[in-house]
């Protein structure tokens, strides 16, 4: 099983992977990194090393899926994809994918180095605080948090964020609903501790997987697993018995115990803001710390949305949209795109129109199915001649197709979450949605405006026919 070194070496092999050398890791690795992101197209995966204040070797690693490439690297998909391209092949992909289960291995690289009781301490890693605002650092961005259910005993595998409050003991933040919380909730209502097991750094398909939708019930190792054609090499936590990456580069055991609490945040989240600044949440007490020798930290920066740091999750989430969109029966979806800017709260869905209403029911089921449910804001719904993934082209076909007093249904009391930035603290749970219809109006689609510019088909000729010059003189696409 290919580990988090040998992903890295493929990622340099095609020229993807930045190494950045004497960075500080308060606030100017991630300003850094925000930056180059700014600046650069590919917004490689980079390399942090020689850390201030920190042993060489002592290593994180950034941006690591934050292009198509990259995650279709990760996700053993071929190279040279666009976009869209990436949603196509994986939500076809994705419905072929068949669980394998995890293979249990007796140890691993992780135990290179344990630690336990006074000789803990996360901070000799270099752990950066991320925002200028945050309440302290965070261990935790890229992370898997492993705990088990204490009535049916299955695993879930799951990406909540680690705040540091001292050299074994850890803030865990986790959204009400979530798997790992309401484990948390069943272990606390019985008066017992949650044994928890944490994997801080690991190959990229358990953070992609972790952090996406997978069906209920089903183990995302395994699901990893399906995906790779090959099952992933675990350890059992010699103190919690829970599954570990064999191959992570830092983990650690410990328990959630019931009242231990201490206040955790902000932090800024997804949306581009701060986000719950809370008094008393769950503390992770530390009881024990494995790491590689020269170990690498990942981390996910968590910048505002435009920076683009966020791309494998509206690639992930278009392709499911769509199937689901498939799977309710609504015909002529011709592309589905979370746009990256939007964060969670903006869908775009392209269709063919076939009847009166089939915008209307595009944009309801996508605004309302599992993937597409949870921190939405607007779907907009646009005919199949616009290029959804061109926000010139979206921001167009809104603008001119859609009328304010037609156009746009609201969903009021939809499924909101403490991260909303736009909810006030006393609505925390709901929020609203909007569901616009930006088509041509179907009952008059014939008699609208003609699109002035070239047609798809003359553009393609024509670019064909001139390919040479220009490739030559403009750029190729």
């Amino acid at each position: 099983m290919p580990d988090l070194r040998t992903w890295l070496e493929e990622v340099g092999k095609i020229g993807q992977l930045m190494t950045v050398e004497n960075v500080h890791w308060d606030l100017e690795l991630s300003t850094l990194t925000e930056i180059i992101n700014e600046r650069s197209k590919t917004r490689p995966a980079i390399m942090f090393d020689r850390i201030k204040a920190h042993p060489q070797g002592y290593r994180i690693a950034a941006n690591l899926v934050s292009s198509v490439g990259r995650l279709a690297l990760t996700l053993g998909m071929k190279a040279g994809l666009s976009d869209m391209d990436f949603v196509q092949a994986w939500r076809e992909q994705v419905k072929k994918i068949t669980p394998i289960p995890a293979e249990t291995v007796r140890t691993g690289s992780l135990f290179e180095n344990v630690k336990q009781g006074k000789d803990i301490d996360v901070l000799k890693f270099p752990v950066p605080r991320w925002h200028e605002l945050d309440g302290g650092r965070y261990i935790g961005t890229d992370d898997l948090v492993i705990t088990r259910d204490p009535e049916e005993g299955w695993v879930n595998v799951g990406t909540y964020r680690v705040m540091v409050h001292g050299p074994a003991r850890l803030g865990l933040h986790m959204s009400p609903g979530k798997h790992g919380r309401v484990h948390r909730d069943k272990y606390h209502a019985r008066g017992k501790p949650l044994p928890i097991a944490v994997s801080f750094d690991h190959h990229p398909i358990n953070f992609v997987v972790a952090s996406t939708d997978v069906p209920n019930r089903v183990n995302e190792y395994d699901y990893a697993g399906g995906i790779l054609g090959k099952p992933l090499q675990v350890v059992k936590g010699p103190l919690t018995g829970l599954p570990i990456p064999a191959d992570a580069e830092i983990a650690i055991e410990g328990e959630v115990a019931v009242d231990d609490v201490m206040p955790e945040g902000p932090f800024g989240e997804w949306t581009g803001y701060y986000a719950s600044n809370q008094p008393a949440v769950p503390v992770i007490q530390i009881k024990a710390l494995y790491f590689r020798n020269d170990p690498i930290l990942c981390g996910f920066p968590l910048l505002k949305p435009s920076a683009g740091d966020n791309i494998h999750f509206s690639l992930m989430r278009s392709s499911l949209i769509w199937n689901t969109l498939d799977e309710a029966g609504v015909p002529d979806v011709k592309g589905v795109w979370a746009h990256p800017s939007g964060g969670r709260f903006l869908t775009v869905v392209s269709i063919k129109q076939r009847y009166p209403g089939h915008a209307r029911q595009a944009g309801m089921i996508a605004s309302q199915c599992r993937t597409g449910a949870y921190l939405g804001r607007y779907v907009v719904v646009v005919d199949d001649d616009v290029d959804i993934t061109n926000s010139e082209e979206f921001l167009w076909a809104l603008s001119s197709r859609s009328d304010p007093a037609e156009s746009i249904e609201i969903l009021r009391r939809a499924w909101s979450g403490p991260l909303d930035p736009r909810i006030a603290r006393d609505r925390v749970g709901h929020s609203s949605r909007a569901v616009i219809d930006a088509t041509r109006p179907y009952e008059w689609q014939d008699k609208f405006p003609k699109v002035s510019g070239a047609s798809r088909e003359l553009k393609d000729k024509v670019a064909s026919d001139w390919r040479a010059f220009l490739d030559q003189k403009v750029g190729g696409k």
